[in-house]
């Protein structure tokens, strides 16, 4: 019987860590030759473009809400702009004495917006603080209560209408486009049809034809004597736009839900309604929350338009503080970055919310 010599076995390498910073590092920017060539391109430009970007917008840049010293040789961003004309900015045309009106409204605005993406509020009361904070918005805005002095609308402007804008056309939007989406898979033809020459008649003109015809063309149609506050028309026309593209996004939702669900719902004789909102309607939106809180961020940015109109948001009340005043219009750049950088705020903040809302609907699915 021969005796065996032990061999003892190579020592393997230690596995690599697959979390960290280290492991991100590897797998996203430089996981093999041709992407750790574009890290080394895009770094190396960012090296060179960055310092630049730094130093002529916070190092070299005057703050000075004055015009005069942004003129100096040397000198880099002039957010001095900002400083002087931040008001006529942020309010419009509101007087500047019953500016802390629309701030009052617009904090309100935004607070309830908060209240209503948080899960623990998600309560019946919830319906009525929409009541309360919409009154007290409009109340304020326009006054004539109260012994507020009167604003009128097209006095209105800046962050509050665009805000005002933006969620009302949303919320009305929703509904209007879950009907319509209904509405174009029913077998009735004279409700498909309506639907469909809805949705297509809007989505085949730009929005700004939409305000166009809503504030100046709208009018001529109506009786003499009678009419219909500005604001009102561009808010209809904002709302009908964007249910007309979120009708379609939910009709997409819709199709992609299997046949099979809706003729087992048939067999338990269920209703069209009960199948609809049982079954249906709560896949199918989870399975298009992407593509809504999309059309939503577009809307939110679609109501720069309304300045073809003479009412005044974020981006024409800020053309209006700079053609005022030809001493700061030539830093209008500085102006739009501003706007630029709230309009940022807003959608980033929508897209994280969308993220959150679309793993929360599809937790059913996650292994």
């Amino acid at each position: 019987m021969t005796a065996q010599t032990f061999q003892p076995i190579a020592p393997r390498p230690a596995p690599t860590r697959n979390s960290g910073p280290l492991a991100w590092i590897r797998s996203n920017l430089f996981s093999d030759w041709s992407t750790a060539l574009m890290t080394l391109i895009i770094g190396s430009a960012l090296l060179y473009l960055v310092p630049q970007l730094l130093s002529w917008a916070i190092f070299r840049a005057s703050w000075l809400p004055n015009f005069e010293a942004c003129r100096v040789d040397g000198v880099g961003a002039c957010w001095g702009v900002v400083t002087e004309k931040y008001r006529i900015i942020l309010f419009g045309r509101y007087p500047f004495e019953q500016q802390w009106r629309p701030l009052v409204a617009t904090t309100l605005m935004l607070g309830l917006l908060v209240a209503s993406c948080t899960r623990a509020f998600w309560r019946v009361w919830l319906l009525g603080a929409w009541v309360v904070v919409l009154s007290l918005f409009f109340m304020l805005m326009y006054g004539n209560v109260l012994g507020l002095s009167k604003v009128e609308t097209d006095r209105w402007g800046g962050l509050p209408l665009t805000i005002l804008l933006s969620t009302l056309s949303m919320a009305m939007a929703f509904p209007i486009a879950l009907v319509v989406a209904l509405g174009r898979r029913s077998n009735l033809p004279a409700i498909r049809t309506f639907c469909t020459i809805y949705v297509e008649l809007i989505r085949g003109v730009p929005l700004i034809s939409v305000l166009f015809m809503a504030s100046f063309m709208f009018p001529l149609f109506m009786p003499q004597g009678f009419t219909i506050d500005v604001l009102i028309r561009v808010l209809v026309g904002i709302t009908l736009f964007a249910a007309a593209y979120m009708a379609e996004v939910i009709r997409g939702g819709l199709q992609a839900v299997p046949k099979g669900q809706i003729e087992a719902a048939a067999t338990l004789g269920l209703s069209y309604w009960q199948t609809q909102g049982k079954i249906v309607l709560p896949q199918a939106l989870a399975m298009v929350v992407p593509s809504i809180m999309n059309n939503f961020i577009s809307t939110f940015k679609d109501t720069s338009l309304v300045t073809i109109v003479s009412l005044y948001e974020l981006t024409g009340a800020l053309s209006l503080a700079l053609n005022s005043d030809s001493d700061w219009r030539p830093f209008k750049i500085e102006g739009y970055l501003f706007i630029a950088m709230i309009y940022f705020i807003f959608c980033f903040s929508m897209s994280r919310y969308s993220i959150w809302v679309e793993k929360q609907v599809n937790r059913g699915r996650q292994r």
